[in-house]
């Protein structure tokens, strides 16, 4: 039996969250090169290879594997007016089980900061990810002194809650990461970060 491939596409006020695809390899690799500045102290040390063709479509597969099955949401995040290419979001590590639960991961390019595409995304894939994917928790963590992203996550409805230790190499040295979490029921309230 083959497994059917699935489609997920969630609509937002301005923006069409897809899967990637092949075709989408300029736009998100001139995205990538002109962003590289700016995204580097955020994430890991990219490969020699991050922006060929090669690479892009090793991710293209990733992603409708994942999709299939059902341990990743990677979509990019593409402006309906003008199909202009943002930057993207990935629902990573899905378990199931006692666990329901998902990482979110995302990144935004450095031209479309600050216009509130990432809040829009983030919001969305939530309600994608408790509706949809029948979740119970969403996590995300970030480095301490990222005031953008711990700020999107708060607006977001993310909670503060504490710190994990050399979590992630990020630019080349381990670091440690604030971790947030959303809850599908939360009776927590209002939590400020530390």
């Amino acid at each position: 039996m083959i497994a059917r491939r699935k489609r997920v596409r969630i609509e937002t006020e301005r923006m069409s969250l897809r899967l990637p695809m092949h075709s989408d390899y300029r736009a998100w690799a001139s995205l990538r090169e002109q962003s590289a500045e700016f995204l580097h102290p955020w994430e890991p040390t990219w490969a020699a290879d991050h922006l060929t063709r090669k690479s892009f479509t090793n991710r293209v597969y990733w992603a409708q594997r994942s999709m299939t099955n059902g341990t990743a949401v990677p979509l990019f995040l593409v402006r309906r007016e003008d199909d202009v290419m943002l930057g993207a979001i990935t629902l990573d590590n899905i378990r199931r089980g006692p666990a329901q639960a998902g990482t979110l991961g995302y990144w935004i390019g450095q031209p479309h900061k600050r216009h509130g595409y990432m809040l829009e995304a983030i919001e969305a894939i939530a309600h994608y990810a408790f509706r949809d994917l029948d979740l119970s928790r969403l996590e995300a963590a970030c480095l301490p002194e990222n005031a953008a992203s711990r700020g999107v996550l708060e607006k977001a409805g993310f909670k503060y809650e504490g710190v994990a230790q050399s979590y992630l190499q990020i630019n080349g040295r381990w670091r440690n990461h604030v971790l947030y979490a959303m809850l599908r029921y939360d009776r927590r309230g209002r939590s400020d970060a530390g």
